[in-house]
């Protein structure tokens, strides 16, 4: 990263703090390193051994937060009200144009909001950091209609791959694929994405229930949970929830993940207990969105690799 970038860099994060400043949104700090993860199928914590005194004979296992937002929903158990976090977060993959193994994130929950609200919110915000003409929103269900003709809360496997293949994007291991999540998300990616956000923001809204994640599910319509996603230029910029507060089905949610893990050898992770209990405590009604700000800072600069907007990458940190 070169010196002038850096300036903007530290500009935006600048802009960035302004802004929940601004809306009296509290800024708070949580552990990076932590006893719980996350269990979700397709993503990888980096772990360490903790041999917390010299006469440790077993040591304790800890996480490199993927995100913030088990600990961030601890505080809103608390009481803590509207807050925010910029900091550092870590996912064991491969690295690429878009993604570097340690990234800078910003995650914020919004008391009482529901997803939707949280949208224009995060609208705002993208306007007044990369000044652009507005922004687009549409639901899940919609985009899949308009790009491919196909309904993605009712499609078969054998509607997707039709897709696929008649897009020449029908590889090996899709014609084997049996998880409709994996053929809709490989669609969306790889055919629709393309088309959309080239001008301004595009919002991605109601997505399937199946892919709720720690998203409520829709009283309206049962297929549908309710989360949204933003894309701009090619990026996917943000992940956002109407925040799912039933212990309970949380729990189950994190098994299910565990199971499937099991399907797919691989390791299973330990479900963060503490994030339970704040749950069972009582989380408050709270919408929740995560945004990667090397990504946001790619985009104000008009760069194409996020190796020019951090001081060291990976490869040599």
């Amino acid at each position: 990263m070169t010196l002038a970038i850096a300036r903007q860099r530290a500009l935006i994060l600048q802009k960035v703090r302004q802004f929940f400043i601004n809306k009296n949104v509290l800024e708070v700090d949580t552990p990076l390193l932590c006893s719980g993860t996350v269990t979700d199928v397709y993503l990888d914590a980096f772990d360490c051994d903790y041999y917390y005194s010299k006469t440790t004979l077993s040591p304790l296992k800890y996480y490199l937060q993927t995100s913030p937002e088990f600990a961030l929903k601890r505080l809103l158990a608390s009481d803590y009200g509207d807050i925010f976090q910029l900091c550092k977060a870590f996912r064991h993959e491969e690295c690429g144009r878009h993604h570097n193994a340690e990234f800078t994130i910003l995650e914020w929950y919004r008391l009482g909001f529901d997803h939707l609200e949280l949208m224009d919110e995060v609208a705002e915000l993208l306007t007044f950091i990369l000044s652009c003409d507005g922004v687009d929103k549409t639901t899940y269900q919609q985009l899949f209609i308009d790009y491919v003709g196909v309904d993605p809360l009712l499609a078969s496997q054998t509607d997707l791959k039709r897709i696929l293949n008649n897009n020449n994007k029908l590889s090996d291991w899709l014609v084997k694929e049996t998880d409709i999540d994996v053929l809709l998300q490989v669609i969306l990616a790889e055919i629709i994405e393309p088309h959309i956000g080239n001008n301004r923001p595009c919002f991605i809204y109601d997505f399937p229930s199946s892919q709720a994640s720690l998203a409520k599910m829709s009283k309206e319509n049962p297929l549908v949970a309710e989360r949204f996603e933003c894309y701009y230029r090619g990026i996917e910029l943000v992940n956002g929830f109407h925040e799912l507060t039933d212990a309970k089905e949380q729990l189950v949610r994190f098994n299910r993940d565990n199971k499937q893990r099991r399907e797919k050898d691989l390791v299973e992770k330990p479900i963060d207990m503490r994030f339970i209990a704040a749950l069972e405590a009582g989380l408050p009604e709270c919408s929740g969105v995560a945004l990667g700000i090397d990504r946001l800072v790619m985009l104000a600069c008009d760069l194409d690799h996020i190796d020019q907007v951090i001081t060291f990458n990976t490869n040599n940190a």
